[in-house]
């Protein structure tokens, strides 16, 4: 381990993104050789005693009820947000302007307004080296790290078409609880927003390409639900009563991407029996390459150049020591699963934030993701409109 200054964090939210992120933390500096050791300080929740165990059961040195107290504290360096999206704004460009690096769970925003805000709070920071990233981590599963990598050179020829789909099934019950996840005022918007943005930022992260129109529908299948029961999470108890949905259930549209190819995409929380199907598949005049969350340590891989008796979609099982990320972990063919992703993301905000250097995905690229999301509801209440994105951001 360096003996450089370590970086001090301060997790803001404490749910199940709150884990997820406690995971990544916790095991980075015991896997990757850090630039820098980083240090679980402290997470901030409203409820004392509930955030008082999660930090006991996570690995936090102390827990805390104010992050504005929390985020003005000279003991802290990164303030990692997992809130709901209603507070994205407000915590991250608070951080910003207090010299805090930040990392802001994904979508960025619930509004361009806001996602726009915190893009130009993130370039004045960065005038003054401080950094920030947006944790769409699906990124640093190696395999869409080398379906990205495998694109670019030139595995697939020119991109022609893309299909990509995030299905789900566990709001099927009409009894599911409204959790926050249902409420616009809380989450922005439901499947297009919590795991549409995770297929839009894939296809522009793996293709280099950005999404610069949309037409596209919206659909709340279930409009009322029971109300949940006090203090239960994203799966808990009903409690007395109904509430509206104000949210969508599914979300699915066309865009078209820079280079004038077609991408579909499918979000959606009543694909019944997808517990949580993310696929997506690039096509190209040279082959094709598809990725399933599902099968997350393997490729296909179609090579159109291949002897016509040896052509068909292959698999690559990426588990190499070549592959990216892999070499810290386990020999060959051991798996790795949803958790690693959160750890690769560590490993990459403290290179950046140590080297001095960007990392990716910006909060500019946050933005271009809101940016098509946004579009997306304008189309979908346009009677499926083609709807130009606004002002796309060029992507990393």
């Amino acid at each position: 381990m360096t003996s450089a200054q370590p970086l001090r964090v301060a997790m803001i939210g404490y749910g199940f993104m709150g884990a997820a992120h406690s995971v990544g933390w916790r095991q980075a500096p015991h896997v990757f050789d850090l630039a820098r050791p980083v240090e679980m300080t402290v997470v901030v929740g409203r409820n004392a005693d509930a955030v008082a165990s999660a930090a006991a059961k996570w690995g936090w040195a102390e827990s805390a009820t104010d992050w504005r107290e929390v985020i003005e504290r000279s003991d802290i360096d990164i303030v990692d947000i997992v809130t709901p999206g209603d507070s994205h704004a407000e915590i991250a460009i608070a951080a910003l302007e207090a010299g805090k690096h930040v990392l802001c769970e994904k979508p960025l925003a619930n509004t361009v307004a806001e996602a726009e805000a915190m893009a130009e709070a993130a370039e004045r920071a960065r005038a003054r080296g401080i950094r920030s990233m947006v944790g769409f981590t699906y990124r640093r599963v190696p395999a869409v790290t080398l379906l990205r990598d495998m694109i670019a050179e030139g595995a697939v020829g020119t991109v022609q078409q893309v299909r990509a789909a995030y299905r789900q099934d566990w709001l099927v019950d009409p009894g599911m609880p409204l959790a926050w996840r249902l409420q616009k005022e809380h989450a922005g918007s439901g499947a297009l927003g919590d795991i549409g943005a995770h297929i839009i930022d894939m296809t522009q992260f793996v293709t280099g390409l950005g999404v610069d129109s949309v037409t596209g529908t919206l659909e709340t299948i279930v409009k009322q639900r029971p109300l949940q029961a006090a203090g239960s999470g994203l799966s808990g108890s009903a409690g007395e009563g109904v509430g509206e949905v104000t949210v969508d259930d599914a979300a699915i549209f066309t865009g078209r991407l820079s280079n004038g190819a077609l991408a579909s995409f499918e979000a959606t929380r009543f694909a019944t029996g997808r517990k949580n199907a993310l696929t997506i598949e690039v096509s190209g005049d040279r082959g094709a390459l598809a990725f399933d969350l599902e099968d997350l340590n393997s490729l296909r891989f179609y090579d159109r150049t291949a002897p016509e008796g040896c052509q068909g979609f292959t698999q690559i099982l990426v588990t190499e020591p070549v592959h990216p990320y892999v070499a810290a972990w386990w020999p060959a063919g051991h798996m790795l699963g949803y958790e690693h992703g959160f750890t690769h993301q560590v490993v990459d905000l403290v290179a950046a934030i140590d080297g001095g250097t960007d990392p990716h995905p910006s909060f500019a690229e946050g933005l271009s993701v809101q940016r098509v999301l946004d579009a997306v509801e304008r189309s979908s209440a346009a009677a499926a409109a083609w709807t130009s994105v606004a002002s796309p951001v060029p992507v990393s």
